[in-house]
């Protein structure tokens, strides 16, 4: 692939060209040339957008697209190219798929379904087996396969002495384990977050107590076996307090928010809309608060669109019956714009890298080009023309939000 990007503004902190405005000459998938004004001698394809700006390419540790088993929820495909339109060159892949990817056979399957694209997959294959808290997975083999990381979506690990073996086996191999934050049998039945609009609303609470007692647990668990360990989608200040003082002994721990907590509070509920049912629940100003102040200063490692295709199926039913999650990909960029300045969306939205062994190429003459195109000023209104997901279910409907992603360059591919 060559191309001839044209007056882009180059946004990347590691690189000498950072903050300037230049041409990018790329040749067989690689950056040959950065320059003020390159001529096109060859007669590349030449891009050439409106408001241009180009960064280093986006990760995303958590996303869900449903192969096998949950074809109509999300394709691999199309996941893939959903990720591609949304600015990512690399993504996480969860293992809640039917049967669930707790085999070596299982994560070559993944592996093969994601051959040749421009997006780059990172299968995370499952803890336990069929992620059901009772019997380790195969996690070595799964490594040795391609695995990145080890995680039951949604579901955490009951039994102590189950996360204490797995964090020191993991360690044997520098596998992470990832442990979803949330005690079940504090969160009980609770469908949204325990507050004084749960209680107007008549809905069942899921308290901040059910993060705080599994972190606090799993926390006690690393300092005592050693290992990597990771905390996804932590939504609250008792949970920010706990991390950070963990960091302060020098665990090896990181985590992560989903970016919706970021944005939204529990009262966006009180039409009892489904598309706001999501776990862990969103949660009060004070606890968004928190979040933004661990992301500031360096609690939280990395944000994610905790991407989770819904089908209308089970989204348009009763509140309590309704399933968890909402997409996210598409509107990762234009949501974080809302609260933070563009140089500091694009840092929030390659961090994370390292954690995941994902490589990290600077925009430098010489280096591979792993690249987002993106226009962050456009101001618009997100609706179902702005998404590309099979699913329909995400709960930035209707909402304002900032910046346009105009695609990728990976893999020596591009998709505009």
């Amino acid at each position: 692939m060559n191309v001839l990007i044209k007056s882009a503004t180059i946004i990347d902190s590691k690189s000498d060209f950072h903050n300037t405005t230049q041409d990018i000459l790329i040749e067989k998938g690689n950056i040959s040339k950065i320059a003020k004004t390159i001529e096109n001698t060859n007669n590349y394809k030449e891009i050439n957008l409106d408001n241009l700006h180009v960064s280093q390419g986006w990760f995303d540790s958590s996303v869900c697209f449903g192969e096998p088993g949950f074809e109509d929820r999300e394709t691999i495909a199309n996941g893939l190219k959903t990720a591609a339109k949304s600015g990512f060159t690399t993504v996480a892949m969860q293992a809640n798929t039917n049967p669930i990817i707790d085999t070596n056979s299982a994560i070559a399957f993944i592996n093969m379904k994601a051959q040749n694209n421009a997006v780059t997959l990172l299968p995370i294959g499952a803890l336990t087996k069929n992620s059901e808290s009772v019997d380790l997975a195969e996690l070595y083999d799964m490594s040795t396969a391609g695995a990145v990381a080890f995680s039951d979506y949604k579901k955490p690990i009951t039994n102590p002495n189950l996360l204490k073996i797995a964090l020191q086996y993991a360690s044997n191999f520098d596998g992470l384990v990832c442990s979803f934050p949330q005690e079940n049998r504090i969160s009980g039945n609770g469908v949204m977050n325990e507050n004084i609009t749960s209680t107007g609303l008549g809905l069942k609470g899921n308290p901040s107590l059910a993060e705080a007692l599994q972190v606090a647990r799993d926390l006690y668990l690393l300092e005592y076996t050693g290992g990597k360990l990771h905390i996804p989608t932590i939504s609250t200040t008792e949970s920010i307090d706990l991390i950070r003082n963990a960091k302060k002994k020098k665990l090896n721990v990181t985590c992560s928010v989903a970016i919706h907590n970021l944005c939204l509070t529990d009262s966006e509920l009180e039409d009892f809309d489904t598309h706001y049912k999501v776990l862990p629940p969103l949660r009060t100003q004070s606890d968004i608060d928190a979040l933004i102040e661990g992301i500031k200063d360096g609690t939280i490692d990395m944000v994610t669109s905790d991407h989770n295709p819904v089908t209308i199926e089970n989204k348009k039913v009763e509140f309590d019956y309704a399933d968890y999650g909402t997409i996210g990909l598409e509107t990762a960029f234009g949501a974080l714009q809302t609260l933070f300045s563009t140089k500091k969306t694009v840092r929030l939205l390659t961090k994370g890298k390292s954690r995941f062994n994902v490589e990290t190429s600077t925009i430098t003459e010489g280096n591979k080009a792993d690249l987002t195109l993106f226009n962050p000023d456009t101001k618009y209104t997100f609706t179902t023309k702005n998404i590309h997901s099979t699913s329909k279910n995400s709960l930035f409907l209707n909402k304002d939000l900032k910046g346009e992603v105009y695609g990728i360059i990976a893999n020596n591919k591009t998709v505009l």
